[in-house]
């Protein structure tokens, strides 16, 4: 089995890995109590978008890729939740969350976009 490293050349894909970096350098800002309980979260939900890209990107049905952006989509939310959560607790500033919203409505979009093509191309 020849191994597809396509997911590579995914607009979708270097934007989420550039938000996960994003994320991991605001989450140094955090006091040590949150460690290991919403930076751990943080980081499990952000990570998720760009894997859940490329599970889906490998999987061979349009149903199933379809279902994988949506996952990823899910966590890209979740990460957002969670990073709103930080702002309100002061561990992030108004414009370090501006600059994540911007990135997650622009992986959002992408993402969504991929999701109507896989399943379109059922139809």
């Amino acid at each position: 089995m020849e191994l597809d490293f396509n997911y590579r050349e995914l607009i979708v894909y270097s934007k989420s890995k550039d938000l996960v970096k994003s994320t991991y350098s605001l989450l140094k800002k955090f006091p040590k109590e949150e460690q290991y309980a919403l930076c751990d979260q943080i980081r499990r939900a952000v990570i998720s978008v760009p894997s859940n890209i490329v599970e889906g990107n490998a999987r061979a049905s349009e149903k199933e890729k379809a279902r994988f952006f949506d996952i990823a989509y899910g966590s890209l939310m979740e990460s957002l939740c969670q990073l709103e959560i930080a702002k309100e607790l002061h561990y992030i500033n108004n414009e370090e969350l501006i600059n994540i919203e911007l990135q997650v409505q622009e992986i959002a979009k992408l993402l969504s976009a991929l999701r109507l093509k896989f399943l379109s191309s059922k139809l």
